[in-house]
């Protein structure tokens, strides 16, 4: 959890705020990934990307 920590004081510090949603964007995508795994929707969610 400490790198999510730095990561954050770094966009507030370096006044990067573009960043937040791509990293936003980037863990939702990872997030369906993993849960959508052991579903019927993998095969869909893969042909995604």
């Amino acid at each position: 959890m400490s790198v999510f920590a730095e990561l954050l004081e770094f966009i507030r510090e370096r006044k990067k705020f573009w960043l937040a949603p791509i990293i936003l964007v980037l863990a939702l995508f990872g997030g369906l990934i993993v849960l959508s795994k052991g579903s019927a929707v993998a095969p869909f969610i893969y042909t995604i990307f």
